[in-house]
Order: structure tokens, then sequence, then C-alpha cells
């Protein structure tokens, strides 16, 4: 089966594939009828330059910028890698977490400034973790690694997501209560037409004074132009791994000493990118044997 992969990801696996081009969608050029299997990660793929295509395999969890009903429509398959990747991005979590509501940044930049002239820190008083309310936006896989994690910092953990589950991982409440109940949120919803802009300014007005926000799902959940204002105002933190028009970050937040930004590195670690891939290359295989895939999108 011929494939074309969008890049060379990273890992052994991708040479167990016999015939794969690396080549950018915008290179594809005219149609190419010899390819049936495509690797992307969250790209549109041009459907009308693949006539053949039987399946799209999609490197990472999030799929929304490919077009799974009109994929089905053409009898192409979708697949993601949902699993391997909830501990890193769990992990990254923390480290937002940590490194805004402790001002890790803020002393880094301290310090190489040159303006740390005492024998310790005596500027402005970070909060500690243990003791405080972390609210997680969508308990999944994800969500429920951050909750487990959460654990190990004595910290009180609240969910919210469309229906209450029966869990110790946490209490359930909807957002509105969530967000006023929170000292720290952590967003882990998928993108969708409901989740667009769920985060908006009404809401993120909800949060209380000094309260951090993190954001490692999809920078299109929050109302960014309404998060910005809020930041620039002091009245609240926040880690963003996510921005609503990657790789282009609000200049705004730049120098802002409330906010620590990251380049969308939820799933960035060598173990879990190459264990993406692993999933992406079993994907195509079964598929290229007549076989289901391990891990089909439904439309």
């Amino acid at each position: 089966m011929k494939v074309v992969a969008t890049r060379r990801y990273p890992g052994p696996a991708f040479d167990e594939l016999d015939d794969v081009e690396v080549t950018p969608l915008d290179a594809l050029g005219p149609a190419r009828e010899d390819v049936e299997g495509l690797v992307v990660a969250n790209e549109p793929v041009p459907l009308d330059l693949l006539p053949r295509l039987r399946i799209v395999a999609n490197f990472g969890v999030g799929y929304d910028r490919v077009d799974v009903a009109a994929c089905a429509a053409r009898g192409v398959v979708v697949t993601n890698t949902p699993g391997v990747l909830d501990g890193a991005t769990a992990d990254l979590t923390f480290a937002l977490i940590l490194a805004t509501r402790r001002h890790v940044v803020e002393g880094d930049r301290l310090i190489r400034s040159g303006s740390w002239t005492g024998s310790w820190s005596e500027g402005r008083l970070a909060d500690d973790l243990a003791g405080s309310t972390l609210g997680i936006l969508g308990l999944g896989r994800i969500g429920s690694a951050v909750a487990r994690r959460a654990g190990g910092f004595d910290v009180r953990v609240l969910y919210t997501q469309r229906q209450p589950v029966e869990t110790d991982l946490g209490e359930f409440r909807r957002l509105d209560v969530l967000l006023e109940e929170s000292d720290i949120v952590t967003i882990h919803a998928p993108l969708t037409a409901e989740t667009i802009g769920l985060v908006d300014a009404r809401r993120l007005a909800l949060l209380r004074d000094g309260a951090c926000l993190v954001n490692t799902a999809r920078g299109e959940i929050v109302d960014e132009q309404a998060l910005v204002g809020e930041l620039v105002s002091g009245r609240i933190r926040a880690g963003l791994d996510v921005f609503a028009h990657e790789p282009e970050v609000p200049r705004e937040l730049l120098e802002l000493p409330n906010v620590v930004l990251t380049p969308h590195l939820g799933s960035a670690t060598r173990q879990t990118r190459e264990a993406m891939t692993r999933l992406v290359v079993d994907n195509l295989l079964a598929v290229e044997r007549g076989e289901p895939p391990l891990t089909p999108v439904r439309a």
C-alpha cells in the first residue's frame, strides 16, 4: 500500500512502512491515484487529490481539522492515537500548574536579568498548591490522568463534563460553579462545535481573583481575546500550551509575568511520540491486510 506522510514521524515503527513518501500536503500537486494511505497530524485531507485513498491515520488524539464525515462518505477510514499520550499531557499540565502557581518562570527571568539582589526572594509571594482546589474541564483519559496526579499534591479535585460519572477522582460540578469554586482550572475537552468558545468572557469573569487557567487541549475552546484581557489586567494567571491560531501567539502575552507559554508540547516526549507512530503504523498495516483498524474514529 502506497502511503504519503506529511512528515517523517518519530520512532523505528515508521521504517516498517514498505512504500512511504514524505510529502507536505501543499506539495502533493495533481491527483495521486497511487496513494491509498495518508498520515497527517490533524491536517485537512485533500480528498480530491487522493481518489483511491483508503485510510487517514491521524498522528494525535485530536482530529478536528480532518473532515471525518467527508472521509466516511468516500469510504475512507480515519484513525487517531488515543491512550498513548495521556501521561505525557497530564505531566505537562502539572508542569504548567506548578510553574504558574509558584512563579517559576518569573523567578527564572529575575535571575537572568540580574535583578535578584537579595539572599532569598523578596518579591511577590506565590500560593501553595497543597490545599487548593483543582477544577478539571473534561474527565476523559487525560483529565483522569491529571486527577490521579493531583492526589499526590493533596489537592481537592472537581470536574465538569456533560454528565456526571461514578468516580473517586473528583466531585462533579456544573461548569459555571466549577469556575467559581476552583483555584486552578485545567482544560481537557475535545474541540467540537459545542466546545468552541465554551470558556467565554462571561465564564472567565467567574474565575476567582488570582486563579490559574491551564490549557493543554485546544486554544479555540477559550475566547482568546477575552483571556488576553483578563491576563493583561493581572487578575488571573495562566499556563498555555495551545492557542487559537497556532503558531501565532497574541503579542500581548509575550512579556506578561503572569502567563507561562509553551509551544504545544503536550505529547512531546520521545517515548510518547514513538508510541504514537507505532499506533499509526499498526492502523495502516491492519487496513493493508484487510483487517479493521485498531483505533477508528467514528463519523
